[in-house]
């Protein structure tokens, strides 16, 4: 607690009488691209499994709230005191099975649990509003992202698929009906049918345990390195990726994901 006090003191500094011009200049509107950028940045650190970048991406994360927690002390809004009480609060609130008499049999009731506490404090917090179990997610959420978690909001309430081969049987025929849309050259269909097999998709890496976001990114990692390779391969050739045929292309494409299954 002590370094923390330390560190909001430093972020008081900074955006105090002689402190930092950038950081005096802040607004949480001019902010909001890095809590985006750290969130992300933190991410990339949990998937690298390294430890200490982990620790690193999770200060600057950190400096991000203190720093939003500051300006909104500085027009009384709210402190970073407000902040972690509320925190407190919430997460004594959503855990009834820990520090009061609730009973739960397994994890799947304590999800359960949280969603329904989750909409009541919805129903508190806006009462004239309609309910609906599928709650409310950042329109900034990466759209897969957000398919999956759509997805699994509505199954909190039974609305799903029984297995992941129930979700793939759907994305099939998904598909089915972007390829007719395909055919008939109408582009507002084939938007709407394309958006149908990607949230398909997207449900069936959920049920498969899977992280849609992060499998797409993975298969995008893996074609930048094996693009790169090709590249590098015509290089060694002395050609340009921008003069080489298909034909090519797809031959040392072949050549280069078969490097990876050596």
């Amino acid at each position: 607690m002590q370094r923390f006090q330390e560190l909001v003191d430093v972020v008081k500094r900074l955006r105090g009488p002689g402190g930092c011009p950038w950081d005096r200049e802040q607004t949480p509107r001019t902010l909001r691209p890095y809590v985006v950028e750290e969130a992300y940045e933190v991410v990339d650190a949990i998937d690298t499994g390294a430890p200490e970048a982990l620790k690193d991406e999770l200060g600057d994360l950190l400096l991000q709230v203190v720093l939003h927690a500051e300006i909104a002390s500085e027009s009384a809004a709210f402190t970073i005191d407000d902040v972690v009480a509320g925190l407190i609060a919430k997460m004594i609130r959503r855990h009834p099975h820990v520090f009061a008499d609730t009973v739960v049999a397994d994890a799947g009731e304590v999800v359960r649990n949280w969603t329904r506490i989750k909409a009541e404090e919805r129903r508190a917090a806006a009462p004239d509003a309609p309910p609906s179990a599928l709650g409310t997610l950042p329109p900034e959420l990466p759209a897969l992202h957000a398919a999956a978690r759509t997805g699994e909001k509505a199954a909190r309430v039974g609305f799903d698929w029984p297995d992941p081969a129930g979700a793939l049987a759907k994305a099939r025929e998904e598909l089915d009906e972007l390829a007719e849309a395909l055919a008939s050259g109408n582009a507002a269909r084939v938007e709407h049918e394309l958006g149908d097999a990607l949230f398909a998709l997207a449900s069936v890496g959920r049920l498969a345990d899977q992280n849609p976001e992060m499998a797409l990114r993975a298969a995008l990692a893996r074609f930048g390195a094996r693009f790169r390779r090709v590249e590098a391969a015509l290089r060694a050739r002395g050609r340009d990726v921008h003069d080489a045929a298909p034909a090519e292309l797809d031959a040392l494409w072949n050549e280069a994901k078969k490097g990876e299954e050596r």
